[in-house]
């Protein structure tokens, strides 16, 4: 039994259609997809809702059919092959057998040379099964978990979220590698999704990349401003209050659609429903999730230098820069000379504390940046 939803703005996880805004015809085109037997690559900015348009497109083939096995993976904590042999075998394995201990059988026929190890799950209390994974032996124990699901009679969606981080293992022949196992299997689907768009793009579409040509492309974008209103104003107005078109619309574009700046905004002033909904009370909210996050933005501060951090700032300061390395920008901000700037960028988009959008970079995280625009 489902807990009862005291809060319709959710910030993670997935609960059902009733809680998910719009993207109709992205789902349409998903399912149609993915039902047709084609693998896709989903790319959006962080914080977009990717996540939530995976999961909503699970929710929804298993409405289909309860027999569909559906398996998101994040890949971006891994930093290896042997990291992502571990957490694919860890997420696979067992989600296509009901009967552990037939699965048990079967992984002791496929799996040669390895030892499967059970726990149980503390949340479903299920029986969890995964692999004692020797280091140097990712290639092989891949090979086996593909067999594993290439064996099964069920269809299974498999999902990997920042696919893109595979390309900064140190081994270099994993894209190769995987590609070969992926091309053979005809019951299990992929999404390949990520936040990196020219990685992604240059692994699918280089003709010199083994994904080349592999799957269908889509990108998301924003929610439509006035569709995300009438979903938002519908909570409120269930709750008994009024969300003025306004206040939404300044919300919406103080964070330029991005969905889980929007929700997070939201969420707080649901919370708060002794208050009447203006900007004032929205501007209070923020304030809260500033200071809320003051402590661990300060300690972001003190992870990069000084070069580094004072790029940053001078980004947050100006909300939006068209050209980083112009005289003008970096006299402005007393950055250092234009090659210690662009090597100051270089590092900070690569860790995605800056963002390059269609209209220039940014500090990826809004929060951030609205804190350290008013700090410094």
């Amino acid at each position: 039994m489902k807990s009862q939803i005291y809060n319709p703005f959710l910030i993670t996880g997935y609960e059902s259609p009733e809680f998910f805004c719009d993207r109709k015809k992205e789902t349409e085109e998903l399912l149609d997809t993915l039902r047709n037997g084609r693998n896709i690559t989903l790319t959006s900015p962080r914080r977009l809702g990717k996540t939530g348009l995976i999961k909503h497109i699970y929710y929804l083939l298993k409405q289909q059919d309860p027999s569909v096995v559906t398996v998101y993976i994040d890949l971006y904590p891994t930093t290896s092959l042997y990291d992502f042999t571990q957490t694919f075998a860890s997420a696979v394995l067992g989600q296509l057998d009901s009967n552990p201990l037939k699965l048990l059988k079967r992984i002791a026929t496929i799996f040669k040379g390895l030892r499967p190890n059970v726990s149980v799950d503390p949340v479903s209390g299920q029986p969890k099964i995964g692999l004692d994974i020797v280091q140097g032996n990712e290639p092989s124990t891949l090979e086996q978990i593909f067999d594993y699901l290439k064996q099964s009679p069920k269809t299974c969606y498999i999902a990997f979220d920042e696919f893109q981080q595979i390309t900064k293992y140190p081994e270099k022949s994993v894209e190769a590698l995987l590609r070969s196992y992926v091309q053979d299997l005809h019951n299990i689907h992929f999404i390949f999704s990520g936040s990196q768009a020219h990685m992604l793009g240059e692994m699918f579409l280089s003709p010199k990349r083994p994904f080349y040509q592999s799957t269908s492309e889509k990108t998301i974008g924003v929610i439509d401003q006035k569709t995300y209103f009438a979903f938002a104003e519908g909570f409120f107005l269930k709750q008994g209050r009024s969300l003025p078109k306004e206040v939404f619309d300044w919300i919406y574009e103080q964070y330029e659609g991005y969905t889980w700046y929007i929700q997070m905004v939201l969420n707080r002033m649901y919370a708060k429903n002794d208050r009447s909904v203006d900007v004032d009370l929205a501007q209070e909210c923020i304030r809260d999730i500033l200071n809320e996050n003051a402590f661990y933005y300060q300690h972001l501060l003190q992870v990069y230098p000084k070069g580094q951090v004072k790029l940053v700032k001078a980004i947050a300061k100006e909300h939006k820069v068209r050209e980083v390395l112009s005289g003008a920008f970096i006299s402005k901000y007393g950055l250092t000379a234009t090659s210690s700037a662009k090597s100051a960028l270089t590092r900070m988009l690569e860790e995605e504390v800056i963002y390059k959008s269609e209209e220039g970079y940014i500090v990826y995280d809004r929060f951030f940046g609205q804190w350290l625009d008013e700090n410094f």
